[in-house]
């Protein structure tokens, strides 16, 4: 956990009330932590600027549809899916993006660009073979140098990341996840927490043997330091190599939350994004 020190602070009284406005009993907790959280936004210390997208795979749940177009294009409300999760990040001011593409890498570079006319900066990395959700930050590690996201391209989330960066800066870890509930947990890898610190993984339990009903999001903020714990070789898995080991050593925690969620993968379930997805 993070370490505090006791400060004392003399302040107009008039600005009590707008104080005792922010506390809300969750993110706000009383008149030191909102204290604490105006002079931290007032610092710009809990801003995170960088995240890595996963856009490499071939998308082949969704062929035919995939042989032409990779699965980050494929149309959403007359976008494309990833164009989506782009303007939730720029909505919180985080406006340096790394996409790692693999499978018709050129034409999302070709449809994205530099990133200006979204005001933003887009660098690419490219996997001439397959490296797994983890082997790509090795391509990225001159980019990853602060706090960043990592998030699979294939997921629409409606989430508060400023709260997200919150937890996760007071958790002092060097991952957390976003967790979302469902209600056959059957097809994921389920979490068990206490309290926010996340204790262990199920892969694709039986329904009636799952320890939970939250599942890794697709959404999660890591430190550099993670890069370290990469194991040899190129291929590597944030759910095989990553998250399992670094939970062993209290170092993952888990925000669950309770915005929309989708997971694009499958054609029924690009049917229900289609007709269900709100922003």
């Amino acid at each position: 956990m993070v370490e505090r020190e006791k400060l004392t602070v003399t302040i107009k009284k008039a600005l009590i009330p707008k104080i005792d406005k922010m506390i809300d009993g969750r993110k706000i907790r009383n008149r030191s932590h909102a204290t604490e959280f105006l002079i931290e936004e007032g610092l710009g210390v809990n801003k995170v600027k960088t995240a890595f997208i996963l856009a490499g795979g071939e998308g082949t749940r969704l062929r035919p549809l995939t042989y032409e177009i990779p699965k980050p294009l494929i149309p959403v409300h007359g976008k494309p899916l990833l164009e989506h999760t782009l303007e939730l990040l720029r909505s919180h001011g985080v406006d340096d993006i790394v996409m790692s593409l693999g499978y018709k890498a050129a034409k999302i570079q070709e449809y994205f660009g530099d990133g200006s006319r979204y005001g933003m900066k887009f660098s690419y990395v490219i996997e001439k073979e397959k490296l797994g959700t983890a082997g790509p930050l090795r391509l990225a590690e001159k980019y990853l140098k602060s706090t960043f996201f990592v998030i699979w391209a294939d997921v629409l989330a409606q989430i508060d990341l400023d709260d997200f960066i919150r937890i996760h800066k007071e958790n002092d870890g060097l991952i957390t996840i976003a967790l979302t509930s469902v209600a056959d947990p059957s097809r994921y890898g389920v979490v068990t927490l206490k309290g926010d610190k996340i204790t262990g993984f199920v892969e694709k339990p039986k329904k009636e043997e799952a320890p939970s009903n939250l599942i890794n999001a697709g959404l999660a903020i890591c430190e550099p330091e993670v890069l370290k714990h990469l194991p040899k070789g190129k291929f590597a898995m944030f759910e095989k190599d990553i998250y399992p080991k670094l939970a062993e050593q209290g170092k993952v925690y888990g925000y669950p939350f309770e915005g929309q969620w989708f997971d694009t993968g499958t054609h029924e379930a690009y049917e229900q994004v289609l007709k269900e997805w709100q922003q």
